[in-house]
């Protein structure tokens, strides 16, 4: 999730456990730990500037639930040696607010798209429960109010009702969340049943700031299919339309590593394409056809045989030269889908790039 959900489902996990007259301190020190396991990146990039491996080792080893209880006692034990006493006074509760601060932070991101490595270190796929987008100001907005009302009230009875308010309220809107996505995955699974697809691997993912209109992906044997669904709008049949992928070309170059890496990591939800001559794989889970947030450049074509290079990311066309225009496009008919049953939404428009 997005850096202010972490940093407000910190500060309220913090402050509701605490002590009521360390309450101010609580919301400081849980918003800096809800932070702190995303700054892997600051770590990986010191070691690494290959993409793929920015990519898949994001959301590991800060990630997880081995890890950050560990790192919580021992950030505990500090404070309580040489801290200036509020640890001290509430050793135990002090010890719940920190670790929970960390370990809620993993257990958030485990429910979008991107695939959290709760179980570093050991090697099962990501988790991806994706059920909300990265950025969803209906999470959000509770825990902030929630936290603004702790920060003004202080050890009054007000604020522990308002920190317990705004976590039941977020926990809640993850439940609809996977309530939602059960809904869609439902209709999905008659719809590809009836294109012969009924065992075909499939996710499902909401659309940007919303869970009322997803997005369902199915792999083919030449491809995927796509199919939109808006819980408000949407009464008939879920409809998909099909994407070539170049899985001939994904099957031979399926040894060289950073292939196998990626393919770990996204499960297989990939597009497969050749471009000037290069293996160019496209991260299917984040963005709108045909344009992916996630595509990299693995491998050259030499002899009939691929061949790894230098893993390479490609930009995605709203991040070049008037790319504001494209992305304020798409999310206009994001926005416009979730209100009106028109199918599948097309392809978006991509110009350049």
């Amino acid at each position: 999730m997005d850096s202010l959900s972490q940093i407000v489902l910190g500060g309220a996990v913090a402050a509701a456990i605490a002590p009521a007259g360390h309450r101010r301190a609580a919301l400081l020190a849980g918003a800096a730990l809800g932070t702190l396991p995303d700054l892997d990146g600051l770590l990986i990039i010191a070691f690494t500037r290959d993409p793929v491996s920015l990519m898949t080792l994001h959301r590991s080893f800060s990630h997880s639930l081995f890890v950050l209880p560990l790192l919580g006692t021992l950030i505990w034990w500090l404070y309580r040696r040489f801290g200036h006493g509020r640890v001290a006074q509430a050793p135990a509760r002090w010890w719940w607010a920190m670790v929970l601060a960390l370990v809620t932070h993993p257990l958030l991101d485990a429910f979008t798209v991107y695939g959290t490595q709760l179980w570093w270190p050991l090697m099962p796929h990501p988790t991806m429960w994706s059920s909300v987008f990265i950025i969803d100001p209906l999470y959000t907005v509770w825990l902030a109010l929630a936290c603004v009302v702790a920060w003004f009230a202080r050890a009054r009875p007000l604020a522990q009702r308002a920190l317990v308010a705004g976590l039941v309220l977020s926990c809640g809107y993850l439940g609809w969340s996977l309530l939602a996505k059960h809904l869609v995955e439902r209709d999905a699974d008659r719809a590809l049943a009836a294109m012969g697809l009924a065992g075909a691997p499939r996710f499902s993912v909401p659309m940007p700031f919303n869970t009322l209109l997803w997005r369902v992906v199915a792999m083919t044997p030449q491809g995927y299919v796509v199919g939109d669904r808006s819980l408000w709008a949407d009464h008939g049949p879920m409809r998909f339309s099909g994407y070539p992928s170049n899985v001939q070309a994904l099957r031979q170059a399926q040894s060289i590593p950073a292939v196998a890496r990626l393919q770990w990591f996204n499960r297989g939800f990939m597009r497969a394409q050749v471009r000037d001559g290069e293996l160019v794989l496209s991260d299917l889970r984040m963005g709108l056809e045909p344009d992916y947030n996630f595509s990299f450049a693995v491998a050259r074509e030499q002899g009939g045989r691929w061949a790894p290079i230098p893993p390479r990311q490609l930009r995605p066309v709203y991040r070049d030269a008037g790319g504001r225009a494209v992305l304020e496009q798409r999310l206009a008919q994001v926005w416009h889908r979730i209100w009106n049953d028109e199918g599948v939404m097309p392809a978006a428009e991509v110009t350049g790039g």
